[in-house]
């Protein structure tokens, strides 16, 4: 059985499981495939793929042509940019495993006080020899605006609460009182964005939700305000984005995630002004890996004795 273990960017995916105990060869792939022509080729003799997250696609196009593949483990319980469909058309197993809620969370106050305090452009001014160049800004009594309160906007919410914030929160399927329950304000989208001095992305991507933070809902925010996105790149318009960034529209932007992922060299973000950009770190840490890599393995064992677990195609 040979197993491709896929976008393992900082060469560790072999600490995080027992990999031998499968008794398979097992490959771990560290340079990202960006292309049809790319993924057939290294994956062609692949009886099964460990995904990370959506950072490769599989639609049906990429399935058919890899006619040995049985079998796809994929980081998370859900995965867009697998075609579940095919792969169960195609007798391919499709697998996920759990997924930590508190990693996303913890990055995501790391970019608003970085973006808030100034932090990256005093750190680097401080490696410069320099001394104390900007006036950060506060969090107690700011309004944190929280778009989507499922389980990572919940918990991004309860820390802003701890920072003295008054948290307000909408979604197209907001519940108000679970909003109240959480100690947030269920409010009408405009209002949201026109009201927070910090706006926090946590929604889940689908086509209806693509653009969800558009031109329009930029040009509600005020010039002293900061958007932040650690969920989906394409539910925020990045053209508008970085159009009211260079305009002055914004006080700045925190942003973890990408329409296209890794982000081209020369993608207009990257000299964008007001910017803190992570490289999809969200899910990126000890804990994570452990279970992500761990019931990864777990889920290839499971499929090989006949029994396969946490099932989304098969």
């Amino acid at each position: 059985m040979r197993i491709a273990v896929l976008d393992d960017y900082q060469h560790v995916a072999h600490r995080y499981a027992d990999w031998q105990a499968l008794g398979a060869d097992v490959e771990f792939l560290h340079q990202h495939l960006a292309g049809t022509e790319d993924v057939v080729a290294a994956l062609a003799d692949a009886d099964v793929v460990v995904a990370m997250r959506e950072r490769t696609p599989f639609p049906r196009e990429r399935l058919a042509r890899l006619p040995k593949l049985r079998l796809l483990v994929t980081t998370g319980m859900a995965n867009a940019s697998i075609d579940l469909e095919a792969a169960r058309e195609l007798g391919i197993t499709v697998c996920g495993t759990r997924s930590p809620v508190s990693a996303t969370p913890e990055l995501t106050w790391g970019l608003i006080l970085s973006l808030v305090r100034q932090i990256p452009a005093e750190a680097a001014g401080m490696r410069a020899g320099e001394w104390q160049h900007t006036v950060g800004g506060d969090l107690d009594g700011r309004v944190l605006g929280v778009v989507g309160l499922g389980r990572l906007g919940a918990r991004v919410a309860a820390i802003g609460r701890a920072f003295g914030m008054r948290v307000l929160a909408w979604s197209e399927n907001l519940d108000p009182e679970r909003a109240r329950s959480l100690g947030t304000e269920p409010v009408a989208k405009r209002e949201l964005f026109a009201a927070a001095d910090v706006v926090t992305v946590h929604y889940k991507l689908s086509p209806r939700s693509a653009g969800i933070v558009g031109a329009e809902e930029l040009s509600w925010m005020r010039p002293s305000a900061y958007l932040v996105n650690t969920s989906r790149g394409p539910l925020v318009d990045t053209t508008a984005l970085v159009a009211a960034l260079h305009e002055g529209r914004l006080a700045g932007a925190g942003l973890d995630v990408y329409d296209t992922e890794p982000l081209p060299a020369d993608h207009p973000l990257r000299t964008a002004p007001g910017t803190v950009l992570t490289p999809h770190l969200g899910y990126v840490t000890e804990g994570t890996y452990e279970v992500f890599y761990g019931q990864a393995a777990e889920a290839v064992r499971a499929w090989a004795d006949g029994a396969p677990v946490r099932v989304l195609a098969g």
